[in-house]
């Protein structure tokens, strides 16, 4: 069980090509006796035919393709049905970092999905193999004391956030700080890292082909099952998620995540922020990742590695 408190593209070049064919080609006719329905249609296909004129074929123009501005737009729709405010970023998995951004969320405490770079870079220290049992525990049922055992692994509270930091910015992250000293008394250092959506779904976009993170990438799909709401409803998700209470009340849920879309991966970073407790945030993320589900025309081409 998690220890944490619990009271709370770039767009494609190219464009979405769908071709609707809503006519009917006719390639050959064959008469078979006794075994034709007759109907208008195809008594006056056969008309056609027989005076060697081609066939009418209805065409209908293809949808509007995905833009930022039918993204940001649709997603502002489902924030205004949400009570509490919510963000997304989402970018293609391989890709330079470009992502798209909608919703008034945008950045603040990491809490426990700074869990992921923070395993990375213990993993790979010179003591790493011997941090292996505190990465699994700390990925999959986000174990404070375990995530605490890494960031001592690293050294000094200033070596072990230039470590994190080093793994932010090795995988597209240039602009997040990791605090060396301790912000709020009652939680870790690490954990109240100020990550915005954006850099964080830029990380993610390397964080399925980095071959130095695939150890706690594979953690992230082994989640523990109390643990999966949001991305963790979704079908073959790596994913990991953080959360805690505000200075003055209210909770901040978010997720990191890899999702398969079939276009290819997409990296997303989503965040909760509620009036009300945990599970008014985990309810609220669970909606965003069922909109995501739902609307996959609205999303940009995924990548691969």
């Amino acid at each position: 069980m998690s220890t944490e408190v619990r009271p709370a593209g770039r767009w494609p070049g190219g464009r979405f090509r769908r071709v609707l064919l809503t006519g009917v080609a006719v390639t050959a006719v064959t008469l078979l006796s006794g075994c034709t329905i007759p109907t208008a249609e195809t008594d006056a296909v056969q008309a056609t035919l027989e005076v060697g004129v081609p066939p009418v074929v209805e065409t209908t123009t293809a949808p509007e393709p995905p833009t930022h501005e039918r993204f940001a737009a649709a997603f502002d729709e489902l924030s205004a049905t949400l009570a509490g405010t919510v963000g997304i970023a989402i970018g293609p998995v391989g890709a330079d970092g470009s992502v798209e951004v909608a919703g008034e969320w945008a950045s603040g405490p990491a809490w426990s999905t700074i869990k992921v770079p923070l395993a990375i870079a213990a993993l790979n220290s010179s003591g790493g193999a011997e941090q292996a049992d505190a990465v699994q525990s700390a990925i999959t049922i986000s174990d404070n004391a375990a995530a605490e055992q890494l960031w001592s692994a690293l050294g000094s509270p200033e070596d072990a956030a230039l470590a994190v930091e080093g793994v932010l910015q090795e995988f597209g992250d240039r602009t997040t700080t990791v605090p060396s000293t301790r912000a709020r008394p009652e939680y870790s250092i690490f954990g109240q890292t100020d990550w915005s959506l954006s850099e964080q779904a830029r990380f993610g976009s390397a964080l399925a082909c980095k071959p130095e993170a695939e150890p706690v990438y594979s953690l992230m799909g082994q989640i523990s099952g109390d643990q999966s709401w949001g991305l963790g409803a979704l079908a073959d998700a790596h994913f990991k998620g953080g959360w805690g209470p505000g200075p003055t009340g209210g909770y901040l849920v978010r997720q990191l995540g890899v999702i398969d879309t079939p276009t290819g991966q997409l990296t997303v970073a989503i965040a909760a922020e509620t009036a009300g407790s945990f599970t008014d945030g985990t309810a609220l993320l669970s909606q965003v990742a069922g909109w995501i589900s739902a609307n996959p025309a609205l999303l940009p081409i995924g990548g691969s590695c």
